[in-house]
């Protein structure tokens, strides 16, 4: 975690969240180039940390963001880590970054959170799955019952790897009050709401409406999610323009309940 400055948890009664799978700074605006530019997913490119100050810079009006398909530093990236730049160039106090395929020197494949809140714990979930290298963030904020739990969560393409990703997330999330998941579902909402029902009886489907993410050049699925539990009213939920990756970011802005800022508020319980 980072040292900058965070903004009281208490003052926050609304908070601006973010989704955005950025496919580690690779431009993507038509089918063809996931072959003529597929070698950027091994070797650097020169105008990739311009395209992270160009995220960085639309990034910085949020609260809370979840990133998936970020690079942790390899030599595909410069060995840039993309969650710690992308922190300081929209700074943010706070971003964490979870490991879910260490290819080494080649390629460091994570997702991130980038917080203004300071998270009282941060836990790292490994998700089942046939192939390993799916995983979850789970940072809670605020103490006892009523904190506020976001997951960042990049699921598996496949569905019965997702179908046991799901159910492992929805016994975590069934005994918590006021949660949030966001990120990559890799599913539309139909898919989510007839193949997944207990994740669903454990985080009733908030906002409702689906927002066409993917592909980001001609989007037509709803692949990217900010989910909410019932306690947790959601304002403002939009796609935003393209930023390079073959996905466009989703945002929402939610307001939190009188006992969700109270807990906020608490001393940690740790």
């Amino acid at each position: 975690m980072s040292s900058i400055r965070a903004t009281p948890a208490a003052a926050l009664a609304t908070l601006r969240l973010m989704t955005f799978n950025l496919q580690v700074g690779i431009q993507t605006s038509a089918y063809h180039h996931y072959l003529t530019r597929s070698w950027q997913h091994l070797l650097p490119h020169p105008t990739r940390q311009r395209r992270l100050d160009a995220m960085g810079d639309v990034l910085r009006s949020f609260d809370i963001i979840g990133l998936q398909e970020v690079d942790g530093g390899s030599f595909r990236s410069g060995n840039v880590n993309q969650v710690e730049y992308l922190a300081h160039r929209a700074g943010f106090p706070h971003h964490y970054k979870q490991l879910n395929r260490n290819l080494g020197r080649l390629a460091q494949h994570s997702n991130g959170l980038l917080s203004r809140l300071t998270p009282e714990r941060i836990e790292e979930h490994r998700l089942p799955g046939t192939l390993p290298g799916r995983g979850a963030i789970h940072a809670r904020f605020g103490s006892g019952p009523d904190a506020l739990h976001v997951f960042v969560v990049h699921l598996a393409l496949s569905h019965r790897s997702r179908a046991r990703q799901f159910d492992y997330l929805g016994e975590i999330i069934t005994p918590l009050s006021h949660v949030v998941v966001m990120g990559d579902l890799n599913c539309t909402p139909d898919q989510l709401h007839s193949r997944h029902s207990s994740f669903c009886t454990a985080l009733p489907l908030k906002p409702a409406r689906p927002l066409l993410s993917y592909p980001s050049w001609q989007p037509s699925r709803a692949l990217d999610h900010i989910l909410l539990s019932s306690s947790l009213e959601a304002d403002n939920l939009q796609v935003l323009d393209q930023l390079y990756s073959d996905h466009l970011p989703i945002a929402v802005d939610i307001h939190l309940p009188a006992a969700c800022r109270r807990a906020l508020a608490r001393p940690s319980d740790q």
